[in-house]
Formats: C-alpha cells, sequence, structure tokens
C-alpha cells in the first residue's frame, strides 16, 4: 500500500514511513493513493470475530508491505489487551432506533485510546528495525494528549511533548497528561487556545530544519495511522447491527473531523453506512462548511465540550482532496488560500463529493443537557458532554426509522464530571483504576503561545537525530 499527500507535492510512502512521518512534506496530510474494496461476503465473514479478528482483517490492506497479518495480529492484542471491556467498544441500546458506541474503555477513558494504544505499538516496532529516536509533538483540546502520553510513557528512542490550552481542558482531562512523570514524557501548558496550540504544532513540522534535527511525528490525527485505527469500530458496530445486509447511521461529536472521516473511509471500503452526522457545538465552522459550503475562521467560544472547541479541522483536509477530485496542487493553493484569508468557499465538486453522505448539526448548550437528561431518564445512561452533543444531532437527524442510528460516545463521563451533574443530578465517580488520580503530583511547564517559546523548550530537551 502506498500513500499520496493532499497537497500532490510529497514523495508517496509506504505504511512505516508514513506513519513515522506523520505530517507529509508539503504540509499535506497522507491518504492511500486508492482505497482498499471489501465485497459483500468479506463484510458479512466479519460476524462473531472479536475484536482483534476484526481490527486485523480491516487494517490488513492498509499496512500490506510493511507489517504481515502476524505481526499486526501481535501489536492489537497488546494495544487492545488494556482495555476494560472484552468487546473494547462495546454496543448499548437507548431506545428502538438509537444506540451507543461506547469508546472510552482504554486506559484514559477516551476514544483516542483506541488508535494510540495500536500507534504507541506501532512506533516502537517501526523504531526497533532502525537506528533513530523520534519526538513526538502533539496539540490536544483534551483527550489526544493523555490518550498519546499513555501510549508512549517509557518507551525507548521515544519523547513527547504535548501541547493543550491552560485552563480550556478539564482538570481529569488535565491531570491525566500532568501526573505521568516518566522521563520521556514534557507537557506544555501554552497561553491561548487549542486552535494556537495546533497552528505552533504545523509551525514545526513545517520547519524542514527543526523537523529534520529532532525526527518530529505526529500522534494528532494528522497521523494516517491514527485514523486507520479508527476505521474498524464501524465495521464492528455496523457488522453487530446487521450489516452488510442492513444500512446504519452514525453520529460523531466532532471537533478535528479525524473520527468522522474514519467512518467515511469505512464507507468508501464498502460498509453500507447510510449517514455519518456531524454533530458539533456552537464553534460550528463544520457545520457551516457542509451545510452551505462556508469553511471560515472564526473566533473559538468555549464551552462544557472542550475537545470541540476547534475552529480549524485539520482532518477535513482529507476529505476536501478525496470528495474534490484528488487534485492535490489545486488543493494545496486553496488551503494556503484559507491559511492567509482565514475562510474559504468549498468548491461545487467538494460539496456535491461530501453531500451523499454526510448531514451536519450545530448543538447549543441547551441541546446538550436535554440530550443528557433523556438517556439518564430513558434509558440509564450518563453521557459525557462530547457524547451528548452527538446524540443530540442524532435524535434531530431525519433517518429511516429501519435504519439504526449510532452515536459515538467518545469519553467517560467521569472525565466531565461537573457538566454531566449540572445535568442530571448525578456525579460520575471515577473508575477505581483512576480513583487516585487527584493524589498524584503534578509536573507541567506553562509557556506563552509563540513559536520561539515552544521550540526553545522543546530544544533543550528533546535528542537530536544522531
Amino acid at each position: 500500500m502506498q500513500y499520496q499527500s493532499t497537497r500532490g507535492s510529497a514523495p508517496a510512502l509506504g505504511f512505516e514511513d508514513v506513519t513515522l512521518a506523520g505530517l507529509a512534506s508539503d504540509g499535506g496530510l497522507y491518504l492511500p493513493t486508492s482505497w482498499p474494496a471489501f465485497s459483500t461476503d468479506q463484510i458479512r465473514g466479519l460476524a462473531g470475530l472479536s475484536y482483534v479478528e476484526t481490527a486485523v482483517r480491516v487494517m490488513a490492506p492498509f499496512v500490506a508491505g510493511s507489517l504481515s497479518e502476524d505481526e499486526l495480529r501481535d501489536l492489537c492484542v497488546a494495544a487492545y489487551g488494556r482495555f476494560s471491556h472484552q468487546a473494547v467498544t462495546p454496543l448499548v441500546q437507548l431506545d428502538h432506533q438509537h444506540w451507543l458506541l461506547e469508546l472510552f474503555h482504554g486506559p484514559t477513558l477516551a476514544f483516542k485510546d483506541v488508535a494510540l494504544q495500536l500507534l504507541g505499538q506501532l512506533f516502537e516496532r517501526f523504531l526497533s528495525r532502525r537506528d533513530d529516536h523520534l519526538t513526538i509533538v502533539g496539540a490536544t483540546s483534551g483527550d489526544t494528549g493523555s490518550a498519546a502520553i499513555d501510549a508512549v510513557a517509557g518507551r525507548e528512542k521515544i519523547d513527547i511533548f504535548m501541547l493543550h490550552p491552560e485552563g480550556r481542558v478539564s482538570d481529569v482531562q488535565r491531570r491525566q497528561m500532568t501526573t505521568v512523570l516518566a522521563p520521556n514524557v514534557y507537557n506544555i501548558a501554552i497561553d491561548g487556545s487549542f486552535d494556537d496550540a495546533q497552528a505552533l504544532v504545523k509551525a514545526m513540522f513545517n520547519d524542514a530544519a527543526f523537523k529534520g534535527r529532532f525526527n518530529l511525528s505526529a500522534v494528532n490525527s494528522i497521523n494516517w495511522a491514527r485514523l486507520m485505527a479508527q476505521i474498524v469500530y464501524y465495521f464492528y458496530a455496523a457488522v453487530r447491527l446487521g450489516a452488510p445486509e442492513r444500512e446504519v447511521a452514525f453520529s460523531v461529536p466532532t471537533g478535528n473531523f479525524g473520527d468522522v472521516f474514519a467512518g467515511y473511509v469505512a464507507a468508501k471500503m464498502g460498509l453500507p453506512v447510510a449517514k455519518l452526522i456531524v454533530a458539533t457545538n456552537v464553534n460550528d465552522i463544520l457545520h457551516r462548511a457542509l451545510s452551505d459550503g462556508d469553511y471560515s475562521q472564526g473566533q473559538v467560544v468555549p464551552t462544557a465540550t472542550p475537545s470541540m472547541d476547534i475552529q480549524v479541522s485539520s482532518n477535513f483536509e482529507r476529505l476536501l482532496f478525496d470528495a474534490g477530485g484528488r487534485d492535490g496542487l489545486a488543493l494545496a493553493d486553496q488551503m494556503r488560500g484559507f491559511e492567509t484569508s482565514k475562510a474559504m468557499r468549498l468548491t461545487n465538486a467538494q460539496r456535491e463529493g461530501a453531500a451523499h453522505l454526510f448531514s451536519s448539526a450545530r448543538v447549543d448548550a441547551d441541546g446538550m443537557t436535554t440530550a443528557m437528561r433523556w438517556a439518564y431518564d430513558g434509558a440509564g445512561q450518563i453521557l459525557d458532554p462530547h457524547s451528548a452533543i452527538g446524540l443530540a444531532a442524532a435524535r434531530e437527524a431525519s433517518i429511516d426509522p429501519s435504519i439504526p442510528v449510532v452515536t459515538l460516545a467518545t469519553a467517560h463521563p467521569a472525565k466531565f464530571r461537573d457538566a454531566v451533574e449540572r445535568a442530571t443530578g448525578t456525579r460520575p465517580p471515577l473508575p477505581a483504576r483512576m480513583g487516585d488520580l487527584f493524589a498524584r503530583e503534578e509536573s507541567y511547564v506553562k509557556l506563552p503561545g509563540t513559536f520561539e517559546a515552544v521550540t526553545a523548550y522543546i530544544a533543550e530537551r528533546a535528542t537530536p537525530r544522531g
């Protein structure tokens, strides 16, 4: 399997090189040069398989040439053996049509674990083949940071520097990052928003000298391997609800567009996805883009759903590339214009390419609270605020009643205890394995949100390439 950049100028790479590189050298994001296609019989053959075996079958085409199926299986066993539920991503029924796909049974209680536990294994496997050191630099709006840190803490040949916006993640999210005291883990709280942190990370990757000196790699969903791992649970859920004989719709609380893009890839591979509902909070750039073609950046409004407080969705570029005809040089011009003006209009091809599969909804605080109460009162399910945004959008969507609608439950409600208690009157406890979180020592540094300050801090502590 070969991978190409969305911006058309970087060389094609195999899976191992794409995983270690993260961002393409031309500033674009990697995608397979073509989508693997699964037949109806192949999808039907996933029925009854464990999550690990489902993962091996779904991901095998993407890693071809870099990993054998046996190697991939070993990595999946190691990654998903740390999950607290045997099904890894279990389904829970809410009513006759609505279901939750619980993605929070990993070690840091968020959907990011599904991909990052595997990515940590991939990094270690690939680095063991070469005499090299990796410096991971990432930005987090809450959950990516803790999941990435957990996945690589203490691993040889890896340092990780994680940026988060100071005061804009929950106390649980922050402590899950800052209480990991491994010598290769560095937490940085910056003065600014998640978009500011993400822009700093992109700037580091686009600085060829800095990137080359420290061999930078990414754990954000700009890294293809992360998205690849997320494709699996769309297949796993859909098959359990009747696919391939039955279509299934998914509602995805969305900030950076990676999670829902994985659903798009599943559909391109042949999974019968009736609709992908993009659920945003009031930071609604994706809703505006999909509903009327307006991809323009606004001011980030802090909300009870911090992982969605984003106005630049990095992975949206992948959809614009694939749905718009895969013209990398044209997309590079379009993205350069956006980076300058902070606004752009989707082309007709891009809008039409997305419209057949995607719909979107903007959910405010009242809609989020209503969904949380509905799930609690009607099904005894306590949702975190992000999952509630997804459920609210799912319930608003006009989906044929014969089609099951699966809302991706992206975080454990205990990560957002205050918001859950306000909505339901119930304060969810942390699971026993994390019960002492607030007694643990924290370690992090506060820095201005400037390229000079952050790169100077990293340069003093990272391991240069030999």
